[in-house]
């Protein structure tokens, strides 16, 4: 199967859960780039990155005309993670490789973990907003999003349920405003590093994401968000044994 084949499959189905499932879904684009299309890890981080800007826009923008985007909370959250996104796009091209798919399979697993818990209470909103959680949690988030190439939905609607106080759907709408400007930093901090984007294999998976991301939305409406979270984590999971297993071995 050619790489323009793989890369539009593999990119739609990453679409289709980012779509589905508003956080975590990014977590299967560095595996897919990785053993579907044949990028070092350094590389698939780098295109991860990419495919996570343009997908994370484009929901945004949907988002925005919905009025589910908080932008102050989102902003705040943002500006925290702009130094420790780009500290970790530049780290990144200079880690091991078999360093880098190990650490991607830990924070798989423990992605699919947080999916397969039942989902946390929503902080009291009168309770006041600690402004020193809201950064240390933007900053660690734009940490991950730089080294590992992940969008960190997974990691970004908890902090803002629990940490900044949005609902749900708030958190969600402004967690894509973070993870599009983390991903967009990241990127400028991999800039002068060895790992380039391999365009003619990106370029496909990108388009074929934001296409799926809409499917996605859709498939949301028919089924429960529970069964989408827990076949999500399961699959999640086996990523994260066959990456560990490949760091190890």
């Amino acid at each position: 199967m050619s790489a323009l084949v793989l890369g539009l499959l593999a990119g739609g189905v990453t679409g289709l859960a980012l779509g589905a499932l508003g956080g975590g879904g990014s977590m299967l684009a560095v595996p897919a780039l990785m053993y579907l299309l044949g990028l070092a890890p350094a590389e698939a981080a780098t295109a991860s990155l990419v495919v996570v800007a343009v997908t994370s826009a484009s929901a945004l923008a949907a988002h925005a005309r919905r009025g589910t985007v908080r932008w102050r909370a989102g902003a705040l959250f943002a500006v925290a993670g702009l130094v420790p996104a780009a500290l970790g796009g530049a780290l990144s091209g200079r880690l091991p490789s078999h360093l880098l798919t190990g650490a991607f399979a830990v924070i798989a697993a423990l992605a699919a973990l947080r999916m397969l818990k039942p989902s946390a209470t929503v902080r009291h909103p009168e309770v006041p907003v600690r402004r020193a959680r809201v950064v240390r949690a933007g900053a660690g988030l734009g940490a991950v999003t730089g080294v590992l190439g992940v969008g960190g939905g997974f990691l970004a609607v908890p902090a803002l349920v629990g940490v900044v106080g949005l609902r749900m759907r708030a958190a969600v709408g402004t967690s894509l405003l973070v993870i599009t400007v983390n991903a967009l930093v990241a990127l400028g901090g991999r800039a002068g590093s060895a790992a380039t984007v391999d365009w003619p294999a990106v370029g496909p998976f990108a388009a074929a994401a934001v296409l799926g991301a809409w499917d996605g939305r859709r498939l949301a409406e028919k089924v429960s968000g529970g069964t989408l979270q827990r076949i999500f984590a399961c699959a999640l999971l086996a990523v994260a044994a066959v990456m560990l297993a490949d760091a190890v071995l």
